[in-house]
């Protein structure tokens, strides 16, 4: 009897044995996620994109060498945005709909919510956030690293001044810079790019590559600071952009080109660790650009119409690129529809998930739709609906309804700069021996001038006003146009399409019936860091006197 217990647990051991072997061995087989988020980054702000007045080489060179995502959605705010991409969902079925959440306010992201990092724990991913969360912290619960990272490095609310790491809200001003819970204070006078890259990578040459990676590389630039320092950049690399005239735009291309240099900085190390031939990197902005001092920010959208945080295409239009040796078909640009909330059941899949399982989220599986170069299997893009704006958009096949609009009109227009008018040449050579060219030429086609030329063009959007365009005033009457034929929403055609217009507003009633309420709150005085020596803090965990 003993020795036939003795095998059965024989047999139990190497059953448990063989289980874990196979399970380190699909770790190994899955693919590192690198994530990189730039902050209010206008679709105008990239080279690819056409405009030659800031060079972004390292950017050009992951979007030439990968796939332009040239029909790619985003949220027009940053909370919103960020939400969307955790959960899948439209911030209209979070409650994150509104606005932004605010360091005092006593609310984050629902903890019902399952977020992407807890989806690719489960795949066995190690998970480390460096840079930017914006999705609540007014309870440790509501923070990263109770959201499924193992690590964060960053701030918590929505922006930091780049070089004292300190936020200014609603009249209230504290430290924001932590390594998981603890304040970072030992790091004041390193920008925050140059920190948030070391960290990165270091987190890569730390990384046992045994185990599938996922950094998410939520980056402050190129979002404005605080009001005493609004476009922190160091002076001497300001100085070098003798092309630009405008001094906002000025300190802009210097916030940008050290952003440029982050990424060129990644994908280096990639390489040297032997991880980019099994990595796949994403490179989003959170929303579309603050220009003409939106924000007190000097981003451009052009052509494209409005700004960050509305509803037109330069708010929703996002600059977007996805690289990896498992797409079968890169150097291209895409003009597949696709959404924010796409890329969480779009990761699971491609880390060997089954994206089919996932249930009761708004995004779709676009891995094979990408690397096949097949239609997309996305045919609406809903930009959002806001009740307290009285603002909202939708998109379904060629055709965009606007409905209401925010700022009363006053942001509703076209604003540059081109970029496209001040004679500076493109620099294709230094696009090709950047470091990210020169990294990802070892797993992608050779970049050369041809191609990048080529590949430029057609992601360009071009657009040619007439004076016989029908002007529109969504605060009058909703809004329709060909986005196709009219990127620039110049033209409104409701009155030609009444139908279809109908068409498309029923289809908003229809999203609006399933919207939860916003979950907005007042602000907490409690949350004021000066009641927590100078800090923006998780207020609600802990008891303090209102004393200021």
């Amino acid at each position: 009897m003993l020795g036939g217990e003795c095998s059965v647990m024989a047999l139990l051991y190497l059953f448990l044995l063989s289980q874990a072997f196979n399970y380190v061995l699909g770790q190994k087989d899955r693919p590192h996620i690198i994530f990189i988020v730039a902050d209010d980054l206008g679709w105008n702000d990239v080279g690819f994109h056409g405009s030659s007045q800031i060079p972004t080489p390292n950017i050009d060179a992951l979007a030439y060498s990968g796939i332009i995502l040239n029909k790619y959605y985003v949220n027009p705010i940053c909370t919103p945005s960020r939400s969307a991409l955790m959960t899948g969902k439209h911030p209209i079925h979070t409650g994150m709909q509104h606005s932004v959440i605010y360091g005092s306010e006593p609310r984050g992201l629902p903890l019902e919510e399952k977020l992407l990092p807890q989806y690719l724990k489960e795949l066995g991913y190690k998970t480390h956030l460096v840079g930017k969360w914006h999705l609540g912290s007014w309870k440790k619960e509501y923070t990263p690293t109770f959201r499924g990272f193992d690590t964060h490095f960053g701030f918590w609310t929505g922006h930091q001044d780049y070089n004292d790491h300190t936020a200014v809200e609603n009249g209230m001003w504290g430290l924001d810079m932590r390594r998981g819970m603890d304040p970072a204070v030992e790091l004041h006078g390193r920008y925050s790019t140059d920190l948030f890259t070391d960290e990165a990578v270091r987190v890569i040459e730390d990384h046992n590559i045994s185990q599938p990676l996922f950094l998410y590389l939520s980056h402050a630039a190129v979002h404005s600071g605080n009001p005493y320092n609004l476009l922190p950049a160091p002076d001497s690399l300001i100085a070098t952009f003798r092309n630009i005239t405008d001094y906002n735009r000025k300190r802009f291309a210097g916030i940008l080109t050290k952003l440029d240099e982050s990424v060129g900085k990644v994908i280096e190390r990639l390489e040297r660790q032997g991880m980019l031939k099994n990595s796949i990197i994403v490179f989003t902005t959170d929303n579309g650009g603050p220009a003409a001092g939106f924000n007190y920010n000097a981003a451009s959208n052009w052509p494209l119409r409005g700004v960050k945080n509305t509803l037109w295409e330069g708010g929703v239009r996002g600059v977007g690129v996805v690289w990896s040796r498992y797409l079968r078909n890169m150097s291209r640009v895409s003009n597949q529809t696709m959404h924010i909330t796409d890329w969480l059941p779009t990761l699971v899949s491609a880390a060997g998930g089954n994206a089919g399982n996932l249930s009761d989220i708004d995004g779709i599986d676009m891995w094979e739709s990408l690397s096949e170069n097949t239609p997309s299997n996305r045919s609406e893009v809903l930009h959002n609906i806001d009740d307290i704006w009285g603002s909202s958009a939708l998109t379904v096949g060629d055709w965009k309804v606007v409905n209401g609009t925010n700022y009363n009109r006053e942001w509703d227009g076209w604003y540059g700069p081109s970029g496209r008018e001040d004679g500076t040449d493109y620099d294709t050579w230094s696009i090709i021996h950047s470091p990210a060219g020169r990294s990802l030429s070892w797993y992608s086609k050779s970049l050369n001038q041809h191609a990048i030329k080529m590949l430029r063009k057609q992601s360009e959007v071009k657009c040619f006003f007439d004076s016989s365009f029908t002007e529109c005033d969504p605060l009058m009457s909703p809004c329709l146009f060909n986005v196709i034929d009219d990127p620039c929403e110049f033209n409104n055609v409701a009155k030609e399409y009444p139908l279809k217009l109908k068409e498309l507003l029923d289809k908003l009633d229809e999203y609006n019936s399933t919207a939860v309420p916003p979950g907005n709150l007042p602000l907490d005085p409690k949350g004021d860091p000066r009641l927590w020596n100078n800090m923006w803090t998780n207020f609600g965990d802990y008891e303090t006197n209102y004393i200021f």
